[in-house]
């Protein structure tokens, strides 16, 4: 069976990598992970992003068949909506974004959020195989990131979501709500359990200290070896300690409140309001609304 063609599309303003996979026999592709260029600043969304990986599908005359999602992103918005619109492209994630659904409407208020995955046109289970034309992709379910993460194997590549970060940087974070270092640490352990030679695709790259290009492809046998947070001979323990230490430490991603509410609707913005205008919600965290006068 022919290997399946994979070509990597890099957004520097998010760490992003975004791919386009084809098979090489019908050219039946999928995207993975794509991105919806978003002016945070200005509130203005942007789709060069998502129309540079359909130009390079028609000029390889690859057909999108689907859109994947790893999870629900906290640091970009996806472009899956416009794929779909142009293509007909089916969306699909994991199963357990309904988990990740349940979380967040409230806290958003999202009150037209169904939270049974329906947003989404395929919920894919753990161990579920599809095609994408001859290319036969299982879903593994990786979580600890988020509940929902999941990732894609196709014959010797697998498209690892943030379950995993090159080598020399590490692993995602575990801290958003839903999210486990232990069951991270075991997601982590099931995908370097692949064979060596296997190829690994990362979603993001923030080029870790002493390295000056960016990088996204590495393999099971360097993450056994080299991975600075969970090479072999680091105990489960071990990890989740160090992953709670240093999750202390982080930010909220830039896009958190944007991308989160965007991405459980697959794509899509909140209704338009009686204006006709598409609001973003920013919760507010106040201690004590009655000293600030409010």
């Amino acid at each position: 069976m022919a290997k399946p063609i994979i070509k990597a599309f890099f957004d520097e303003p998010t760490n992003t990598i975004s791919y386009l996979v084809a098979d090489p026999a019908t050219k039946g592709a999928a995207v993975i992970d794509p991105v919806l260029d978003y002016d945070h600043n200005a509130g203005a969304v942007d789709t060069r992003s998502v129309k540079a990986i359909l130009r390079e599908a028609e000029e390889e005359g690859f057909r999108i068949l689907w859109v994947l999602e790893t999870h629900a992103h906290a640091d970009h918005l996806s472009g899956a909506p416009y794929i779909k619109a142009k293509t007909g492209a089916r969306i699909g994630i994991g199963e357990h974004i309904k988990d990740v659904q349940r979380i967040f409407r409230p806290v958003f208020n999202a009150v037209d959020l169904a939270t049974d995955g329906s947003d989404f046109d395929h919920l894919f289970k753990d161990g579920e195989h599809f095609q994408i034309g001859e290319l036969v992709v299982e879903v593994l379910h990786t979580p600890g990131h988020t509940p929902a993460d999941v990732s894609y194997k196709v014959d010797d590549a697998v498209f690892v979501g943030d379950t995993l970060f090159m080598p020399d940087y590490g692993t995602a974070r575990a801290d958003f709500p839903g999210g486990d270092a232990q069951r991270l640490y075991r997601s982590i352990r099931r995908l370097l359990a692949l064979a060596p030679e296997t190829r690994l695709f990362m979603c993001h790259d923030y080029k870790a200290p002493g390295r000056d290009e960016y990088a996204w492809e590495t393999t099971v046998a360097e993450q056994r070896s080299k991975n600075v947070h969970v090479k072999e001979g680091i105990p489960e323990d071990d990890f989740v300690r160090m992953r709670a230490k240093r999750d202390a430490t982080l930010a909220a991603p830039r896009l958190l409140l944007p991308s989160i509410q965007v991405n459980i609707r697959a794509g899509k913005f909140p209704p338009k309001q009686a204006n006709g205008v598409r609001y973003l919600q920013i919760p507010v965290k106040m201690k004590d609304d009655a000293e600030l006068g409010l």
